[in-house]
């Protein structure tokens, strides 16, 4: 890796490279299977997907008979068009991950008539950065704020998928085959960036599955106009108009060109949308061309990818986590423990093997004790970084397992059982935070705080701590005196 000399905005032509700066995350991003529609209709189905795990989607009540079938199929259907397209918020990890069991922040529909008044408010705080006014001025030069946008910020919240569906659109289709096809092309690529950097193949292959469909759909919105319209509209606080700084500095340093800036509404880039922070401290100019290219060199992407991932902890030769099977009379209450303590507790692979030897893990029921049970470990925390919804970091893991021809989720998921509507998970929070177990909004989403809140609850209750919230669960939390 090189890094070419540094030039002005003037002067850039193929000097650019990356790194410095704050460590957020990557994506916010596109996500899912070919044909790849209209930007028009990605737009419209965007979050659908992610932010079912990112901070746990609202599930409607479960109808039944002939009515429940048709819903399935119905919401399949829809589900299997959203992933090639959705240009979603993926992973403002860092910052977003605090906020995951918060509602995003209402967002109004921009004025143009304010949207002055906001660049020139932005402007001392780009000088203070170091951003020329030739860059800022270029950087603006004919942006207006996009409505569409504001229109998907309000959208977010209002779609959620159970995670069989969502899984099954993820991992389902062409992704795998796909992906298998994407391994063969860049074999050599893959194999030197999984020696170099530590990450296998098969996870770097399910964030780039994930992400654009294997560079399908990046997304060809202006990253600036995404990026001032959501920090106009101050949408999770100031994370946006800290990326768009970022984004100027960019600029303003020589690693990019004005014109290059393009991906997904929120700003995401690449082929693996990286967010301009996450470009900035993480892009690798693999190919040594003098160019992070994440736009169009699958080897910089790629290796990119592999960066991130290292930075956040990733431990060479642990997996990302395992379906596994438990005992007859297993204690619940053995939730996080090395692979040892929970083969001695009777706990084996899905397929009846045997742990791993070293390495250590906890339990997640995705669905309940009634579903497939994973036991994931520290590798899946970092996936979680790119991306925070559990549902993402479970497909990204499934998807290259699959594309390396391993096995499917054994367990059946229980899609008969009944479950929580938005309405219902809203009630469970409120009076989850009442017991002092849960300390976030009630968002009517089932994400990570709302799951050890129950989980907690359960455990003071006496019964089986899977963390999965359930109407006889909310019934008894209403009838508790």
């Amino acid at each position: 890796m090189k890094e070419p000399e540094r030039r002005k905005p003037q002067q850039m032509i193929d000097s650019r490279i990356m790194r410095r700066g704050s460590a957020m995350p990557p994506a916010l991003s596109n996500r899912r299977d070919p044909p790849t529609p209209s930007p028009r209709i990605a737009a419209g189905l965007n979050l659908w997907l992610i932010l079912f795990g990112r901070s746990g989607a609202a599930l409607f009540l479960q109808p039944s008979g002939f009515v429940m079938r048709l819903s399935v199929i119905a919401a399949t259907a829809l589900i299997s068009l959203a992933p090639a397209l959705a240009q979603t918020t993926g992973s403002i990890s860092n910052s977003a991950a605090r906020t995951r069991e918060a509602p995003p922040t209402p967002a109004p529909r921009p004025a143009e008539s304010d949207f002055g008044g906001f660049l020139q408010r932005l402007w001392p705080q780009a000088q203070a950065r170091g951003i020329s006014r030739a860059t800022f001025d270029l950087a603006f030069r004919g942006v207006t704020p996009d409505p569409a946008i504001a229109a998907l910020t309000k959208k977010q919240s209002e779609f959620s998928a159970p995670i069989w569906g969502y899984l099954n659109s993820a991992v389902g289709g062409t992704r795998i085959p796909r992906g298998r096809d994407a391994a063969a092309d860049n074999a050599s690529v893959l194999a030197q960036v999984e020696a170099r950097y530590g990450v296998p193949k098969e996870i770097v292959l399910g964030v780039w599955g994930m992400e654009t469909n294997y560079g399908s759909f990046k997304g060809d919105k202006d990253t600036i106009r995404s990026l001032a319209t959501l920090a106009h509209l101050r949408y999770r606080g100031d994370f946006f108009r800290d990326e768009l700084l970022t984004a100027l500095e960019l600029i303003e340093e020589g690693h990019v060109e004005r014109r290059e800036l393009r991906g997904s509404w929120a700003g995401a880039m690449g082929h693996t949308q990286f967010m301009p922070s996450s470009y900035r401290k993480y892009a690798v100019d693999f190919t040594g061309d003098g160019h992070a290219d994440i736009w169009s060199s699958t080897a910089d992407a790629l290796a990119s990818t592999a960066n991130y991932l290292k930075g956040h902890g990733w431990v060479p030769g642990l997996p990302w986590g395992l379906e596994v099977s438990l005992p007859q009379g297993f204690d619940h209450r053995l939730n996080r423990a090395s692979f040892a303590q929970f083969a001695s507790a009777g706990v084996r692979k899905a397929d009846g093997g045997r742990l791993p030897s070293s390495g250590e893990g906890r339990l997640f029921y995705p669905a309940g004790h009634r579903g497939p049970v994973m036991l994931l470990t520290a590798n899946f925390d970092v996936i979680k970084k790119y991306n925070s919804s559990d549902a993402y970091a479970l497909a990204v893991g499934h998807l290259g397992d699959r594309i390396l021809g391993r096995p499917e989720i054994q367990a059946d998921w229980p899609v008969q059982a009944p479950r929580l509507d938005k309405a219902g998970i809203q009630d469970l929070q409120r009076r989850l935070k009442t017991l002092g177990l849960y300390d976030h909004d009630a968002d009517g989403r089932i994400g990570t705080g709302t799951r050890e809140a129950v989980r907690q609850y359960q455990l003071r209750q006496g019964e089986i701590p899977d963390g999965w919230p359930t109407p006889a669960l909310l019934a008894r939390l209403r009838g508790a005196r």
